[in-house]
């Protein structure tokens, strides 16, 4: 028997097709299935990301904050509420798709995992 999940496709092919996100002003924003990442200033990432909410919630979408990441620098001070509300990341702790982005700890601990 096969089995296949439409659910993952069908919600990539709603949302990366949506006219909200060739809206955002990030100056980077990068989408992969029912993930987006977006860089940028505090302020123009904290607008996109509430214009996704608002963009969302009109047919039927929520973010599930508690799966939201704010990378930054150690000592960068955010003073938007909603961007304080996502889990913070340092940037050496930094991976994407489970592989590290930066030298640090996330580096050295998949080198350490591979060799």
């Amino acid at each position: 028997m096969t089995i296949f999940v439409a659910g993952p496709l069908l919600f990539s092919n709603t949302v990366h097709g949506h006219p909200t996100l060739s809206s955002l002003k990030s100056c980077l924003h990068r989408r992969y299935l029912d993930d987006i990442t977006f860089g940028g200033s505090a302020k123009t990432v904290a607008a996109d990301i509430r214009e996704i909410i608002r963009a969302g919630a009109a047919i039927g979408l929520s973010l599930n904050v508690d799966k939201c990441e704010l990378i930054t620098y150690r000592d960068f001070q955010v003073n938007d509420a909603l961007l304080q509300s996502f889990k913070r990341v340092e940037l050496e702790d930094v991976s994407l798709l489970g592989e590290p982005l930066f030298v640090g700890a996330a580096l050295d601990s998949a080198w350490e995992n591979h060799c």
